[in-house]
């Protein structure tokens, strides 16, 4: 039990820090990058939302989804054009930005215009993958895949401290049960903090249907505010959600997203639940 009680050590990200003693910070942003307007529109009022409610805020958004269902799925605009816009989102809006990298390259690359590198759940064994993020120097989050238990995540945060970096964030995003479905252990949480890391819980992510819309994944978004409360609750660093104005028409992860125009009411329910379990001097 002692072990469960240790508290996380601070991560610098961008210009705030997360971990023991923070108020905890979002990341949110449309799933992958389907137009540069898109991405700034959305950046700039999730940043006025989270400004409002003093929450610490990184815009996350993909240049590349490479774990699409089907081969004819849209993944995004691509590396250069991707990071092109990330780049500008950095500057114009001015929050630390974060993407997914799939291969030691885009690692690489990734990690000369973003402040996050985020380690797909279903790549966070691919040891090469992290070692090259970790060399990066940047903050590596790493997703929990939904095949491994929390304790497993030792071995990848292993991986990345042996590279020198100790700039880790860890999250949460459900584990398979059964066909098409995921579920939420809230016991994960304080078993990943005991690694010493910030714990992110993905409140989207956790209420999708992997392949359940057949040639895509379906999902649930009437369940994101019950889990992110039970999360908050439990006690996390930092919620993950995937924000789109408008979800049904988004070209990735449409079902489990929340509408942009809902998220400023999810986050004040959230967070008034976080500072009354994680009271904070």
């Amino acid at each position: 039990m002692d072990r469960l009680r240790k508290m996380a050590n601070l991560v610098e990200i961008g210009s705030f820090k997360a971990g023991q003693g923070q108020r905890p910070f979002l990341i949110a942003g449309p799933c992958v990058i389907e137009s540069e307007q898109l991405a700034m529109d959305t950046a700039g009022r999730i940043a006025e939302i989270t400004k409002s409610l003093g929450i610490p805020y990184v815009f996350k958004s993909s240049f590349d989804k490479a774990n699409r269902t089907s081969i004819a799925s849209f993944r995004g605009p691509g590396l250069d054009k991707g990071l092109d816009v990330l780049a500008k989102v950095r500057k114009q809006v001015g929050v630390p930005v974060l993407t997914d990298v799939h291969t030691e390259e885009q690692a690489t690359a990734a990690g000369t215009v973003v402040d996050m590198l985020q380690i797909p759940a279903f790549l966070c064994r691919q040891t090469d993958l992290l070692i090259a993020a970790a060399r990066t120097g940047k903050v590596v989050n790493v997703k929990k895949g939904q095949f491994l238990s929390p304790l497993e995540m030792g071995h990848a945060v292993k991986k990345v401290e042996e590279c020198g970096n100790r700039k880790i964030v860890l999250t949460e995003r459900g584990s398979s049960f059964g066909y098409n479905n995921l579920v939420v252990d809230m016991r994960s949480f304080p078993i990943l903090r005991s690694f010493g890391y910030p714990v992110v819980f993905d409140a989207t992510h956790s209420v999708q249907l992997p392949g359940g819309g057949g040639s895509k994944s379906s999902g649930q978004r009437e369940f994101v505010e019950p889990l992110a409360c039970a999360a908050a609750g439990a006690g996390v660093d930092g919620f993950f959600m995937e924000v789109h104005p408008n979800p049904d028409e988004a070209l990735s992860d449409g079902p489990n997203m929340v509408p942009l125009h809902q998220l400023k009411t999810l986050l004040e329910r959230v967070m008034r639940i976080c500072d009354a379990a994680n009271p904070r001097k």
